[in-house]
């Protein structure tokens, strides 16, 4: 590969990142991580992270100038490059591992719709900025940014930050909601996550993906519905009630301890 280096550890598989010297995405790294994705459908794969390679930079944004090359070719061709671009986005939903996206610098425009595709967005403190500058270069977020940023934080607030095309620091993107946390080192942080996850159940966190990306996407009762199957599904799982048996025969003074979080 020549823009992303994977290291596979005990489970997790650390993704970067390193396109210098901007950490622009460009159509090449995008073909290479679908290719990864497809990859990571492997057993051995129970958590995803993805980061920047390239200092103060986690994916910048999207090549401006191959977005203007891409302007340049039939409406039809271009349309069906970008649902492909939305669709590769997507993937990181239907992808049945959770995904880490450790922002360890600037994330805007495409690299934002990246990130905003994962499960978990941890930021690194520090002078960065994360956003949907779009309008500002006469286009919009067409990489779902649109789409996902008022699912995840509303209307209200998204038509006011994309029309806008505001960028914020760490801090305030965490304020909005937009990541998670901000910490010193977004890839130390993520690392520990991914480890407290590799211990849960990979077939119960496929099930929770499920219901929770295809449920929301539906009334509330047809996303129940989605949500009784899954939970059924994992109801008579082996690893669930195994998992299950082991909680009811800890004394009920030890319970409590055995599934706290980080």
């Amino acid at each position: 590969m020549s823009y992303w280096s994977v290291a596979l550890e005990d489970g997790i598989a650390v993704a970067t990142y390193s396109n210098p010297p901007m950490n622009y995405m460009i159509g090449p790294a995008v073909l290479e991580l679908i290719d990864l994705v497809q990859d990571w459908q492997r057993d051995d794969v129970r958590v995803v992270i993805l980061t920047g390679g390239i200092a103060g930079k986690f994916i910048t944004h999207y090549s401006v100038e191959e977005l203007i090359d891409l302007a340049r070719i039939p409406a039809d061709e271009m349309k069906a490059i970008n649902r492909g671009y939305q669709d590769f986005v997507l993937g990181f939903r239907r992808l049945a591992k959770p995904v880490i996206v450790a922002l360890n610098g600037d994330t805007m425009g495409g690299g934002f719709e990246i990130a905003l595709g994962a499960d978990i967005r941890i930021a690194q403190a520090g002078d960065h900025r994360i956003g949907l500058p779009e309008v500002r270069l006469g286009i919009l977020p067409g990489g779902t940014g649109t789409q996902a940023l008022s699912r995840l934080v509303g209307l209200a607030r998204a038509a006011e930050f994309i029309l806008c095309g505001r960028v914020v620091a760490p801090e305030r993107a965490r304020e909005l909601g937009l990541v998670h946390e901000v910490v010193p080192d977004a890839l130390a942080r993520a690392k520990e996550v991914a480890r407290d996850l590799v211990s849960i159940s990979p077939y119960a966190l496929a099930e929770a993906k499920r219901a929770l990306y295809q449920g929301f996407e539906l009334p509330i009762v047809e996303g129940c519905k989605v949500e009784s199957e899954a939970f059924c599904n994992t109801m008579v799982s082996a690893s669930g009630l195994a998992q299950m048996r082991r909680y009811t025969a800890l004394p009920f003074d030890a319970r409590r301890d055995s599934i706290d979080s980080q």
